[in-house]
């Protein structure tokens, strides 16, 4: 047996891609995008067809419009290869409002529907923002699930977890790179690995406090750099893991153990703790590295949108 289907035992392995073609190999359960992987496969040569039939069929729509729909486009493709859930992400212009970012979601949805896809097999990311989680939670009231991106901090967790959304995605790659970066020539990449790794170390934190909690939000890891991340976070709810990486756990067969384990947390002695919109932008505030890298995401995915717009005008 593979890494990768040892993994499957204890995990919902989830691709992240944007790139359909490359997902039935890998035999995900669900599968992940966001602006900037729709953008990748967007650009290549065989994807054009459908960029070209998706401008042909709503030209004279609002360009926001028209990215919902791409974006839409590439998640029923999706949903054609893998029998789960894909995560379609709001724009992160959107950020920091509630309730655009309610409208925008419930569109999505719209236009899912219109496709003949129903809510059991979406979800709508937003980012982890105050507003965000706010406006994950009205949605959640509504009947449209979601899934908390740009997740960082313990804090964050916790205010997903008040507000009952469906999945979470810490970001592990992206917290072990702003620690490496602050460490500098200080630091020591196998005192740093595995277990130790910064970023395993944080969704171990918040699956343990929601396993022992009974909070029924699904964690996520997201974002690796290497196998080693993904194999100290066997057993989490699911691991949504890019395609090379996909492909290196397939190339090996060395064994698998699980790592996190809901009975372990349950006799764990941790405090539960709760957050007004004061307390979590304080906490937020106070976590140097969940700020950083949380105003770095939007960013990030901001620009790419605006490339996505840009694409969608010169096409």
């Amino acid at each position: 047996m593979n890494q990768l289907d040892a993994l499957k035992q204890f995990t919902t392995v989830v691709a992240d891609t944007g790139d359909f073609r490359q997902l039935a190999q890998y035999q995900p359960q669900d599968a992940t995008t966001n602006p900037s992987l729709i953008l990748k496969a967007v650009q290549k040569a065989e994807y054009a067809p459908l960029l070209q039939d998706t401008l042909q069929r709503h030209r004279k729509e609002p360009l926001d419009e028209q990215m919902d729909r791409l974006v839409v486009r590439f998640g029923c493709e999706i949903l054609q290869i893998i029998p789960g859930r894909v995560s379609t992400e709001v724009d992160a212009r959107l950020s920091f409002d509630t309730a655009a970012t309610v409208a925008r979601g419930e569109r999505l949805v719209a236009l899912y529907k219109a496709e003949g896809v129903g809510t059991e097999r979406l979800l709508i990311k937003v980012a982890s923002t105050w507003e965000g989680i706010q406006a994950a939670a009205q949605l959640q009231q509504r009947g449209i699930k979601t899934n908390l991106t740009l997740l960082f901090s313990f804090c964050q967790a916790v205010a997903c977890g008040q507000a009952k959304v469906q999945l979470i995605s810490p970001f592990v790659g992206r917290i072990y790179d702003w620690y490496k970066k602050s460490a500098g020539a200080k630091w020591d990449e196998a005192a740093s690995a595995g277990a130790n790794d910064p970023g395993v170390k944080s969704v171990r934190e918040i699956y343990q406090y929601y396993k022992h909690f009974g909070i029924a939000t699904e964690v996520m890891g997201a974002s690796f750099r290497n196998t080693g991340q993904i194999l100290a976070l066997a057993g989490c709810d699911l691991l949504t893991i890019s395609p090379e990486l996909l492909a290196q756990l397939a190339e090996s067969d060395a064994p698998v153990q699980r790592a996190l384990d809901p009975a372990q947390a349950k006799s764990l002695d941790l405090r539960q703790v709760r957050y007004d919109e004061a307390g979590f932008r304080w906490a937020l505030n106070e976590d140097a590295m969940a700020t950083e890298k949380l105003a770095e995401g939007i960013r990030a995915f901001a620009v790419d949108a605006v490339k996505l717009e840009q694409l969608l005008k010169a096409n």
